[in-house]
């Protein structure tokens, strides 16, 4: 998980550091253009200007005057530029260093500087002008011009560009440091951030492992109100689930070997005494008979056990799947039991409407809830009381309710009565042959099904109400 985490992390802070590097080099590129675009520009601009006012000194004869000199010089200076003018020769009049015991008075520019001067274009270039300068240097040229616009002279401004390039690089280096710093400080907190962000996962991989190890107690952190947090909260929910089906199981398992203890011990206690001769002849038969009865006992535990586990492996599709005729079920099966109600003198008022209502199920499975609920309901009703047997339909869904007048459910033990091996008489006196999966198996086919039940004891009236799904007309 960390590998995993870390990985992901140099990745991020390689795409980071990139993005940097790439960012960078945009802005070294545009931003060094665009200064020495401006440089350009302003040279430009300061070569017309010095073309406009060699003009107006020239049509007075004052070039040489030590006026214009001290202008040009001024000019030169203000603007950081070195200014100088030619003949049509090319060769140098009057220069902005004269007060510096300039050089360059009677030199001569280079030729190409001159061509294009002379064709009228005017000159800008990154030049050393044919060996006059030392360096390179941005030069701009144009001709001053009389009125008639015969070329008098030719200004020229130039300028160093290791001063541009020097301010420039330091720009740059501040640029670089602050970025570099801004870099390792989002890079630590990306880090940190991804260590938070990896510790609910830990924690939960942490917890699988105690899963796998059947320790279910493990509970991650969910106190977040982000997508991890409700990550961790559906987690603690299935660890709890997990906890709850664990202790269900492990209940199962317990509530399965007492139920097996019990006739086992009997049928091994009773046959042995066959065996040795404890038990008289006389009395083998009764009790043998006995033993069989406990062999039908388990025989019906592990059926309904196995019934269980098929039921459990079929999911609520393929029981939808299928359609039968709810009222004709409902009625065959009350029918079943016309001897055990005959014998508890048991009045039924049977609500069954006469109009074919199809539902969506499996036939078997709801006649094996309509048993189970008919059996419980004649076996726990009072002697000459009324069984109450309906079906009726309500939007899109058809309802079967039974109901009988006996002892009334403790509201506590409602909620459990659906549990395996749940008997509410803890004597099981009155319920010597059930094993508390009746209405477990009543539970897990509605389940399966996609349907509910629901039961309500009160004033000694009983009543469980499940539902089905009305079949669509086409």
């Amino acid at each position: 998980m960390r590998s995993y985490y870390f990985k992901n992390y140099l990745l991020v802070a390689g795409l980071v550091m990139l993005s940097f590097i790439i960012l960078g080099a945009a802005f070294v590129g545009m931003g060094r253009n665009y200064m020495l675009r401006e440089r350009r520009s302003e040279l430009d601009s300061n070569a017309l200007e010095l073309s406009r006012l060699a003009a107006a000194y020239a049509r007075d004869g004052d070039l040489d005057s030590w006026e214009f000199r001290i202008t040009l010089s001024a000019v030169a200076e203000s603007s950081g530029t070195h200014c100088f003018l030619t003949d049509a020769e090319g060769r140098v009049l009057v220069c902005s260093d004269r007060m510096l015991s300039c050089g360059h008075v009677g030199e001569n520019v280079g030729e190409s500087a001159l061509e294009a001067l002379r064709a009228g274009s005017g000159f800008n270039a990154l030049s050393r002008m044919d060996g006059f300068y030392d360096e390179a240097r941005y030069v701009s040229a144009l001709p001053v011009r009389d009125l008639d616009g015969t070329a008098l002279a030719y200004a020229f401004a130039s300028a160093d560009v290791s001063g541009v390039l020097q301010t420039w690089s330091n720009l740059l280096n501040i640029f670089f440091v602050t970025s570099l710093s801004i870099m390792v400080l989002l890079l630590i907190l990306s880090y940190v951030s991804v260590r938070l962000s990896a510790r609910p996962f830990n924690e939960m991989a942490a917890a699988a492992l105690k899963f796998a190890h059947g320790d279910f107690s493990a509970r991650v952190d969910a106190e977040r109100d982000d997508e991890l947090g409700a990550l961790a909260d559906a987690f603690n929910q299935m660890a709890e689930s997990l906890e709850q089906q664990e202790r269900r199981r492990s209940d199962f398992i317990a509530n399965v070997a007492h139920e097996l203890k019990t006739p086992m011990t009997t049928i091994a206690g009773f046959a042995d005494g066959i065996l040795d001769g404890t038990i008289p002849r006389e009395q083998e038969d009764q009790y043998l008979q006995t033993i069989s009865s406990e062999t039908k006992r388990l025989n019906r535990l592990v059926r309904s056990m196995l019934d269980l586990s098929r039921m459990q492996s079929e999911g609520p599709e393929a029981l939808r799947s299928r359609s039968f005729e709810l009222c004709e079920l409902l009625v065959r099966t009350l029918l079943l039991f016309e001897q055990k109600i005959n014998a508890k003198r048991l009045d039924v008022d049977a609500l069954i409407p006469e109009e074919a209502m199809q539902v969506y199920g499996d036939a078997d499975a709801i006649n094996q809830v309509i048993y189970n609920l008919l059996e419980n309901a004649v076996k726990f009703a009072e002697p000459g009381s009324v069984l109450g047997v309906s079906a009726f339909k309500q939007g899109e869904k058809a309802y079967v309710s039974i109901k009988n007048r006996g002892a009334t459910i403790p509201a506590e033990e409602l909620p459990l009565i659906f549990e395996r091996f749940h008997k509410t008489d803890k004597s099981r006196s009155e319920d010597r042959d059930g094993y508390g999966l009746g209405l477990y198996i009543v539970k897990t086919i509605l389940n399966n099904h996609g349907e509910d039940i629901a039961v309500t004891s009160r004033d000694g009236v009983t009543e469980f109400l499940f539902s089905l799904t009305l079949k669509k007309e086409k």
